[in-house]
């Protein structure tokens, strides 16, 4: 089962020899990679990794790498058996497909078979590469292979919230990965181990630093040091993105002002781009927060996002650079904080520039166990919309609790925005396109996971999350179990015990986080600041919408917030017949019932149960899956060897146990808590019942 101590992910391709193994030894004896560049030396160098594993102990081929002067009939005319080559001729019948797509055929020519990996672009051959290795972990057929795949979103991001001190916010995988005080002299190996396993599920962009931006980040010192990461993920076509500080041109500039309007403002960002694609002549963009939890914006001098984005989005437009510019707002007025992004951001909608995209959030919150989906997405047809994503479990347990994500985020990227009515429309859908018309780019992005931890995530199956997010960024169509199957084979191999122990804990996780913390649309009642473990009574901080009692609005007549066209309303900045359904508490889905309405403590749900007795019912239902999930991993135990396994088997059985805990604390706190409200209003009854 577990043959490392996790550092190589799902690309150890450690397989015992089987019949597969030796089918695949006497078909690829040898390969051949057509070109030089570094990203094509990247695709050699994984195949001169992997294929002597793959292929078991009979296996005595080699890996040939061609050079430009090699044309494609030479390489077609050699007996080569593995041809991952960026030239259209090679490709045979069918067409390669548009930028980093790729084609995986077999063939028979010149008297032997070969396999053909094909694509426009030397980015999209190491995409192949990597899919063509991952058919051969799962033990599958490569005889008569006819695969055409392409990335359905543009730009698949991974956002660090890394800080220049090592530290990252909302970390719980060690420090970062990037050693600020060792670049640029010592570029550690590390660096292209990420970017490798980036590059195998298709992601194509880091954002290296915090979107609570340091505005040092922008100085020559830290660009030289960006500027040699830049080169180690150039190798495996990521690209660099930097978050900004909206005030750096005060606070790192000495202007006076940072307002976008200005001319002085706006020749210092131009400056400033100027500088940084001088260091990184591909770099990618700005991301932004804005006027968001502290941080600078263009609302102090009286400017909209609109103006803020795009001059930012001017100093970038020479160099080919975008703007994304999250949507994430709350505050200045609104009495429901859901309502904020969309009150700021849809009166701007066909405002922003074509190289700006606002990064929307899955929920209107802020990564709760559960959401329904952000209203913006499907009431923002004129401007481009960026998704973002959580995969470090700020709110699910941290690295403490192993939570599967990918069925949240299908819940998601799967929601039809028109409602049945008409042409189905998924959030997928929006995010593929872009969310404009003219489809002019893509993206979608996740707060990384990762960190110094050995095993990057801070457990043998917190790195599933960050795998299901680059599979879902290439496909979001792809199913959650399916993603689960796949990166259980890759990374633990193919005992189908280990599987069914595995798929079970992946599958149930997040249905077990939800019941045991924030069951039937319950949200933000954790503790205050590092938002671990429960506190619905909690009186902490500054804000009224920092405090779980803003949230839940317990009273002896029901729980929920109302955000009913009778509440604040926020039902209505969905699209009809979506803003129905969640309107009435009839047909408003249970999971989100107390997200949308006040239920009174006795309305009888689905089940039968008063939710009073419903709320009680989940809580100890999720105490009851964390413990199934303690005990599917308990079952591995005959399966791990000695030594570091062993190690990072007991880590994973600790964080389980602890996450049983951690549910009982929540099923004690909360159960509680919120039974005593609805005994007020069962007294309340019977005193008027005696009056």
């Amino acid at each position: 089962m577990i043959r490392s101590d996790g550092y190589d992910l799902w690309l150890s391709y450690e397989y015992p020899d089987t019949r597969e193994a030796e089918q695949y030894a006497g078909l690829l004896r040898t390969a051949a990679v057509a070109g030089g560049s570094g990203i094509l030396d990247s695709a050699a160098e994984e195949l001169e990794r992997a294929l002597p594993r793959l292929c078991g102990k009979s296996y005595a081929g080699k890996v040939l790498r061609g050079t430009e002067s090699v044309s494609a009939p030479d390489l077609l005319a050699a007996p080569y058996r593995l041809l991952p080559a960026a030239v259209k001729d090679c490709a045979g019948p069918g067409t390669v497909p548009k930028g980093d797509g790729f084609r995986i055929v077999s063939s028979f020519a010149c008297g032997c078979p070969r396999i053909l990996i094909t694509s426009g672009t030397d980015r999209g051959v190491l995409y192949g590469t990597f899919a063509f290795l991952r058919i051969m972990q799962q033990g599958l057929p490569v005889t008569a292979l006819s695969v055409t795949d392409s990335p359905k979103i543009g730009w698949r991001m991974l956002d660090h919230w890394d800080n220049p001190d090592g530290s990252i916010e909302r970390g719980y995988a060690g420090k970062s990965l990037w050693k600020w005080d060792e670049l640029p002299g010592t570029v550690d190996p590390r660096y292209a181990d990420y970017a490798r396993a980036c590059a195998s599920i298709g992601l194509n962009c880091s954002v290296l630093n915090n979107v609570n931006a340091a505005p040092g980040i922008l100085s020559p010192a830290y660009l030289e040091k960006i500027r040699a990461l830049a080169g180690v993920f150039r190798r495996y076509g990521i690209t660099v993105f930097l978050s900004v500080n909206f005030a750096s041109p005060v606070l790192l500039g000495k202007l006076p002002t940072a307002d976008p309007l200005d001319d002085r403002v706006r020749q210092w960002w131009k400056n400033k781009a100027d500088e940084i694609y001088r260091y990184i002549p591909d770099f990618g963009g700005f991301l932004v927060k804005a006027d968001s939890e502290g941080q600078a914006g263009p609302y102090a001098y009286g400017r909209t996002h609109a103006d803020g984005a795009n001059m930012l989005a001017e100093a970038l437009a020479p160099h080919g650079g975008i703007v994304v510019w999250r949507a994430f707002v709350y505050g200045q007025g609104e009495t429901d904080r859901a309502k904020k992004a969309y009150a700021d951001f849809r009166p701007l909608d066909g405002k922003f520039a074509d190289t700006v995209a606002v990064q929307v959030k899955n929920g209107p919150i802020d990564f709760q166990p559960r959401e329904p989906v952000h209203p913006l997405f499907g009431a923002m047809e004129r401007t481009t919309l960026f998704m973002e994503l959580q995969a470090t479990q700020e709110y699910l347990g941290q690295e403490k609790h192993i939570v599967y994500l990918a069925p949240m985020w299908k819940e998601i990227l799967d929601f039809d925005v028109n409602g049945g009515t008409g042409k189905r429309l998924t959030v997928g859908d929006i995010v593929s396109s872009g969310g404009a018309k003219d489809g002019r780019f893509s993206g979608i992005a996740a707060v990384a996971n990762t960190g110094s931890d050995r095993t990057w995530c801070g457990s043998l199956l917190h790195p599933a999350n960050w795998y299901a997010f680059g599979r879902l960024a290439w496909d979001y169509t792809l199913g959650s179990e399916e993603i689960a199957r796949e990166w259980i084979t890759c990374t633990w191999g193919r005992d189908p015990d280990v599987a069914r122990q595995l798929l079970f804990i992946l599958m149930h996780s997040w249905d077990a986080c939800v019941d045991y913390m924030t069951p039937l649309g319950l949200h933000h009642i954790m503790k205050y600041a590092h938002h671990y473990g429960p506190d619905p009574a909690c009186d902490e901080g500054t804000r009224e919408d920092w405090k779980p009692r803003y949230y839940h609005r317990a009273d002896s007549k029901g729980l929920g917030f109302d955000r009913s066209r009778t509440g604040s309303g926020a039902v209505d900045q969905y699209r009809r017949p979506v803003a129905d359904m969640f309107d009435n508490m009839k047909t408003c889905p249970e999971k989100y019932v107390l997200w949308f309405h006040h239920v009174p403590w006795s309305h009888v749900m689905k089940s039968g149960r008063t939710l009073k007795d419903e709320l009680a019912f989940r809580y100890e239902r999720g105490v009851r899956e964390a413990e199934q999930l303690e005990e599917a991993w308990k079952k591995l135990s005959g399966k791990v060897p000695d030594g570091i396994s062993r190690e990072a088997y007991e880590s994973v059985a600790e964080k389980l146990a602890g996450q049983t805990e951690n549910a009982r604390e929540w099923r004690a706190v909360c159960v509680p808590y919120f039974m005593k409200f609805a005994e007020e209003k069962h007294n309340d009854s019977a005193a008027d019942h005696e009056d």
